[in-house]
């Protein structure tokens, strides 16, 4: 909820200022609880208590990998369950974030697309990861040290409504507080989407996953471009309004014999010219279920030196392997 459907929450016979003090204390100072609220009078929490609750989802398991990163399997009020992974860095941390329970894009070197789509989160629970993760870890006190990513479970751009609404609570300074250039949506190229995203007055940075260097291949690796051509991704991408600090970031999963020779490279420096732009590459994080394998190491090399002879690029170190919990890997495995 934002500040205007607490104070409806509250009732009319309640100060204004009040459902500022519950919003203050559910996203600046992470309250679990709304017993724990004590700015607020005795009476008033007690209502509170018996007729709401905060909604932050409940964890189910957690699995922890030798490289310090945390995934968390989070249920939510319907039982249905989702994941978010913490990758804590030196001078920053990361949590990834999902905005669907599974995902309906069918990604052919994704384990996520193996679920299929469940439902879409609300506002409230693409937060509530936020909250919960930064919570268990105790990431209140350095706000300024942490960046989300909307690269979980799910496309984001196909739940842009409620995408937005958590952006503005992630990114309200009376609230959480977090810069919009510390979070991060990753789409599969919703083009229609993607122009109402640039649109938006608050809204995160965009990163595109690419993954293919022409029509063709990029139709057998993500069946969307059918529907949302290459071609016309690459336009949309060129007249995106990036604010004066701000890159598109391209992301391109390397398939073994598939789509990482040098000429992929040279394609995509093609497609990316006169764009603001740098490349994440990300070598194949392997799953069950998966029909491809993950280059080997010089490949990734000569790739990304081919690339970045025009335009930035990046290798993604994996994160979380051994835990699946890696780009690409989130699928509820145990």
């Amino acid at each position: 909820m934002e500040v205007a459907e607490l104070r409806e929450a509250l009732g009319p016979g309640q100060p204004e200022f009040r459902a500022k003090q519950v919003y203050h204390a559910l996203y600046s100072e992470h309250a679990g609880y709304l017993v724990e609220i004590s700015t607020l009078p005795a009476p008033l929490r007690s209502d509170l208590a018996t007729s709401h609750t905060v909604g932050l989802p409940t964890l189910a398991r957690l699995y922890e990998s030798t490289d310090g990163t945390k995934r968390y399997l989070l249920e939510l009020e319907d039982r249905r369950t989702i994941e978010a992974v913490l990758m804590p860095e030196t001078g920053r941390d990361t949590i990834c974030i999902s905005t669907q329970v599974g995902c309906p894009v069918d990604c052919k070197f994704c384990m996520t697309a193996l679920m299929g789509l469940e439902r879409n989160l609300t506002a409230g629970e693409i937060v509530g990861q936020v909250l919960f993760v930064a919570r268990e870890n105790r990431l209140i006190e350095a706000p300024g040290r942490l960046n989300i990513v909307m690269m979980g479970m799910g496309e984001p751009l196909l739940n842009l409504r409620n995408v937005l609404k958590a952006t503005r609570l992630l990114t309200d300074p009376h609230g959480v507080g977090l810069s919009p250039r510390r979070i991060t949506l990753s789409t599969s190229g919703i083009i229609p989407k993607i122009v109402e995203l640039g649109e938006q007055p608050v809204r995160p940075k965009l990163a595109i996953s690419l993954n293919a260097s022409t029509e063709e291949q990029r139709q057998k690796l993500m069946p969307i471009t059918s529907k949302y051509h290459l071609a016309d991704l690459m336009a949309a991408c060129k007249s995106y309004p990036l604010r004066p600090w701000e890159k598109l970031t391209f992301e391109y999963a390397l398939l073994k014999g598939v789509n990482d020779s040098d000429a992929d490279a040279r394609r995509v420096v093609k497609l990316l010219a006169n764009i603001n732009c740098k490349v994440n590459l990300i070598a194949l994080n392997p799953g069950p279920g998966i029909p491809f394998e993950t280059p080997d190491p010089e490949r990734v090399l000569s790739f990304q030196a081919s690339v970045q002879r025009a335009v930035p690029c990046f290798i993604r170190k994996p994160r979380g392997r051994d835990i699946y919990a890696a780009c690409g890997q989130l699928k509820r495995n145990s």
